[in-house]
């Protein structure tokens, strides 16, 4: 609801003093509880980012942290959240699942197809390729 506006020449009243010295103080109020929300959505986000990189299989889990202690610090990170979700996965291992395998191995080396030397042909397989590198030069 908007306010009436004061004009710059006239004195506020005492009780006009008064009225924005109060709304001024909730809006402090306010102000605050919005900082507050704010810092704990960003502490619960990293948590669960740091709790995906664990295996973490329900982010329910979370729900057993106690987030009170936690705050972010200048560059916005967690400071041991890291720890703090190792200590969970050591204390309630069933809320994470084993490591994929698949996630973490590594593909084999790409290596180039190699012919198959004549020592290592069996004798119809000598004979095949024998007959195949003939009828391709004549």
């Amino acid at each position: 609801m908007p306010e009436p506006e004061i004009p710059p020449d006239a004195e506020p009243a005492a009780d006009g003093m008064a009225e924005l010295r109060a709304r001024a103080e909730a809006l402090e109020r306010q102000l605050g509880e919005l900082q507050r929300e704010a810092q704990s959505r960003l502490v619960l986000a990293e948590l669960k980012a740091e709790a995906l990189r664990a295996g973490i299989i329900d982010l329910d889990g979370l729900k057993l942290i106690d987030l009170s202690g936690l705050k972010p610090n200048a560059s916005g990170e967690i400071e041991g959240g890291a720890a703090l979700i190792s200590g969970l996965k050591r204390s309630k291992p069933w809320l994470f699942g084993s490591v994929s395998s698949s996630a973490s191995a590594k593909p084999p080396a790409a290596q180039p197809p190699r012919q198959k030397l004549a020592t290592e042909m069996t004798d119809d397989e000598y004979r095949a390729a024998r007959a195949a590198l003939l009828k391709r030069r004549s």
